[in-house]
């Protein structure tokens, strides 16, 4: 079986071109946890690289499967030249690591916390983990290995965070698409809640 970071490192190269900028970052007791970026049409794109090595398990799992769960990396696609978005790097890396630190099991519909702005001046220390597929297709490993999920993050200010914990990831999502919302601007403001 090929390193599967390879193999993933592979898939994003092939979806988003070549990476104009790298950076890596190790927690204490974790793997190391990379963040690439790529631009071009408008758009910054930070892809984490190092969350995949191992599936994550569930924390209450009496012993760990190194072979069989979910696998992701994490995705995150804002304009560019707005702000200062390339300090999301390390908070990037920090959600990445969760599963290994934490004992997440990071799925689609999920919030992320990081507990300060994703960049500065970002009004959003949060983010949605959206569904996959849309932009880097699912990677399939040799069996038993379950795919390589590319997992979209949504940033969300604080009180966006607060509605989607009350009413859940579909009504926010839904209240995004109604106001016509550009969840790519790193200067949006919130949507408006009832």
């Amino acid at each position: 079986m090929a390193d599967v970071l390879a193999l993933v490192e592979a898939r994003l190269r092939m979806t988003l071109g070549e990476p104009d900028a790298r950076a890596a970052v190790t927690f204490l007791g974790t793997d190391r946890i990379e963040v690439l970026r790529f631009t071009g049409d408008g758009l910054v794109r930070y892809a984490t690289l190092g969350m995949s090595a191992r599936p994550m398990t569930d924390p209450t799992a009496v012993v760990a499967d190194p072979e069989r769960g979910p696998r992701a990396e994490l995705v995150l696609s804002v304009r560019s030249g707005l702000a200062d978005t390339d300090k999301a790097l390390r908070p990037l890396a920090v959600l990445a690591a969760s599963p290994q630190v934490e004992g997440l099991v990071v799925t689609p519909g999920a919030s992320l916390d990081v507990g300060e702005p994703l960049w500065p001046g970002a009004p959003f220390t949060s983010v949605l983990v959206a569904e996959p597929g849309g932009l880097v297709g699912d990677l399939e490993l040799d069996a038993p290995l379950d795919p390589v999920r590319f997992l979209p993050l949504l940033p969300m200010t604080a009180n966006e965070a607060a509605w989607k914990r009350v009413r859940g990831a579909d009504a926010l999502q839904e209240r995004w698409l109604a106001a016509g919302t550009d969840l790519r601007d790193p200067l949006r403001s919130g949507v408006g809640l009832d």
